[in-house]
């Protein structure tokens, strides 16, 4: 029985998961009770909150383009997914084609503290290994699902984009930023004609710098073989699928 104590005391140091919490009676006890109300009103306050950073994008130095979908808020954007993989009608004359090779999308998501915390380092360090190439201003997506970066994308005219979305929050993560690639975006393209690269908070997650690694080498390798999705793979790396939010 010690030896399993001491087992459980060790896996309990190497996971946020909630093991060994021990119980009082048949309930929890207190502490293990309150910390896990703690962190499910965390993750449903990530869920409702409002992307409110105006200028979240500030410290990269490059224009910004600001868009919305036909979601107009955070209820309406919970309850209608559909809506928030649409470009608001009076925003469309915002994105022109610009000839470039990549599209940078930065969207809210199901978390906008996520992007607020995490978007601005990771762009940095993504154009800091795509100086070779030629990449469209940056776009910032309100009540925006994964999928809205298909439209932004194409509108643009562009290879590639990749969407800075906010994943769906978890008991332990309220703040996990994910990165969407699609190859010739357009409205329709299916989950697995992307890549994902997910859980990028560090320290618990995936660095910037780690990411960024990633990111820039799937888009190389996507740039070379004109696809995106299940096909394409990066060995060096077990945190890849293909998804969406």
């Amino acid at each position: 029985m010690a030896e399993l104590s001491l087992l459980g005391d060790r896996l309990r140091l190497m996971t946020p998961a909630r093991i060994r919490l021990g119980r009082s009676g048949s309930a929890l006890p207190t502490a293990a009770l309150l910390s896990l109300d703690r962190d499910h009103s965390r993750a449903r306050d990530a869920v409702h909150a409002e992307l409110s950073d105006q200028n979240l994008l500030a410290s990269v130095g490059r224009p910004v383009i600001q868009v919305r979908s036909r979601a107009g808020d955070r209820p309406t954007y919970i309850r209608r997914p559909d809506l928030g993989r649409l470009l608001e009608e009076g925003d469309e004359a915002l994105l022109r084609p610009t000839g470039d090779t990549l599209a940078i999308v930065v969207a809210d998501g199901l978390s906008a503290p996520a992007v607020e915390t995490h978007a601005a380092p990771v762009v940095t360090a993504i154009l800091e290994r795509l100086e070779d190439w030629s990449i469209a201003p940056l776009v910032i997506a309100r009540n925006a699902r994964v999928a809205l970066g298909d439209e932004i994308g194409g509108r643009l005219g562009v290879d590639l984009v990749v969407v800075l979305i906010g994943e769906r929050p978890g008991l332990s993560a309220p703040d996990s930023l994910g990165a969407y690639l699609t190859w010739s975006p357009c409205p329709g393209r299916r989950d697995n004609e992307r890549n994902c690269v997910s859980n990028i908070r560090p320290p618990d997650g995936l660095d910037y710098n780690s990411a960024a690694d990633v990111i820039t080498r799937l888009l190389r390798a996507a740039r070379a073989r004109q696809e995106t999705g299940v096909t394409l793979k990066d060995a060096s790396t077990s945190r890849l699928n293909s998804g969406n939010t």
